[in-house]
């Protein structure tokens, strides 16, 4: 066992959850300890739009140049893809924005999004341990104890001990493991699963962004950087399960999940099919899951939730980022404005969760609606009739989801 090293804060996950609380500590002077176990740069699961509604958000963070540096183009247009139809409607603009052009958001690949950000929060001195695993939470006296492993979960290696009398949550959802946060993984035929890819050479327009809709799922496309069109769906267990047992009888041998995900969509969405005509894959499918929406506990015995640990959307409205980053904002401010001791964290805990809820539980009440249309049977028609008849529901849609309400401490 390695000597214990003390902090003011152990974040748990370097995603933009974790980074965005971790670099808004560091700048008021906390010493930060971030645990994170992949080494990056990683490609991930995510829509990865950010709304223009964070963008002066990345500029209080100090990372906005370098996020407009990389990131594809503005998307001034909302779309709807399902079955053979296709509609469009205008974006609507974000207030509360640095500069007068940046009233659009755009996308960025996690691969370069979340070093970006754990680069920044590094130079802002906080202290990184990757690739790490967060192991056990234990109680230590007036801290916490996080006992990590460099490495593999199957690693061997000596485990090292880091204490803080805070500790954020910010590993997600998805991943099932032995901390006290980390939920259990049921498995359910109901279950949504996630797949998200890049393409090269994709003739989706580049200030579009349409929401897909197929049998058994929903998705989305984009045009991130570098040109890579990033496609990312949810597809429910069962109806994967159905669809690839058919697809390997019919080709005689085993076809993979990302293999049948790509198949549906194409087959059942025309504007997904001729988005990716021309497209070739960069780099595999990648898989995760399942999803859990809803709304969790934020706070519980010195330990904070960011991120979708904390409460989840549906990504049908593509505001998973926002919210990643905006929680983790939100819990700074809290705690960097509170004085210490367990019972002004206990304050705190209880402030974060109600601004928390005021300001997301909204819009993932309205994804589950819209989700449980999309997937549920007749959705698919439903959708097509409210959409192809009123296009302008996408653009209040968009509104609705978020996209153009600024950060806590920006309105």
């Amino acid at each position: 066992m390695r000597p214990a090293s003390t902090h003011d804060a152990i974040v748990i996950g370097a995603g933009p959850a974790g980074t965005s609380a971790a670099l808004a500590l560091a700048r008021r002077g906390w010493t930060v300890a971030i645990v994170e176990k992949s080494v990056f740069p990683r490609r991930k699961v995510c829509g990865e739009y950010i709304s223009a509604s964070n963008l002066a958000l990345l500029e209080r963070l100090e990372v906005l140049d370098a996020w407009r540096a990389e990131a594809g183009p503005e998307i001034r247009r909302v779309g709807f893809f399902s079955g053979d139809i296709g509609v469009e409607a205008p974006m609507p603009r974000a207030k509360s924005v640095p500069a007068a052009g940046d009233g659009f958001g755009r996308a960025l690949g996690r691969d370069i999004l979340d070093s970006l950000l754990l680069d920044a929060a590094r130079s802002a001195g906080a202290e990184v341990f990757q690739p790490c695993r967060a192991i056990a939470i234990e109680r230590d006296g007036a801290c916490q104890a996080v006992r990590i492993q460099a490495g593999a979960a199957s690693s061997r290696d000596e485990a090292t001990i880091l204490r803080a009398p805070v500790i954020v949550a910010a590993h997600g959802s998805w991943e099932a493991g032995p901390l006290p946060t980390q939920l259990e993984k049921n498995v359910r035929p109901s279950d949504l699963l996630g797949f998200k890819a890049h393409f090269s050479g994709s003739t989706l327009p580049p200030d579009l962004m349409p929401l897909l809709t197929f049998p058994g799922g929903y998705g989305g496309m984009v045009l991130a950087d570098h040109g890579r069109m990033s496609i990312s769906c949810c597809i429910r267990r069962d109806v994967l399960a159905r669809l690839r047992g058919s697809l390997t009888r019919e080709h005689g041998g085993q076809v993979s999940a990302a293999e049948t995900v790509e198949h549906h969509l194409r087959a059942t969405c025309r504007g997904a099919r001729e988005a990716l005509e021309q497209a070739n894959l960069d780099g595999p499918w990648l898989a995760a899951g399942p999803i859990r929406p809803g709304i969790r506990s934020g706070y519980d015995g010195d330990i904070f939730r960011v991120g979708n640990i904390a409460g989840e959307s549906h990504p049908i409205i593509a505001e998973g980022i926002s919210m990643a980053l905006q929680s983790g904002w939100l819990l700074a401010l809290e705690l960097g404005a509170a004085a210490s001791g367990q019972a002004r964290r206990e304050a705190v805990g209880r402030r974060y969760e109600a601004g928390w809820r005021e300001l997301f539980s909204t819009r993932i009440l309205a994804a589950e609606a819209i989700a449980r249309i999309a997937i549920g049977p007749g959705g698919g028609p439903m959708l097509r009739a409210v959409f192809g008849n009123f296009p302008q529901a996408l653009t209040l849609g968009a509104r609705l989801s978020g996209k153009t309400r600024a950060a806590p401490g920006f309105g």
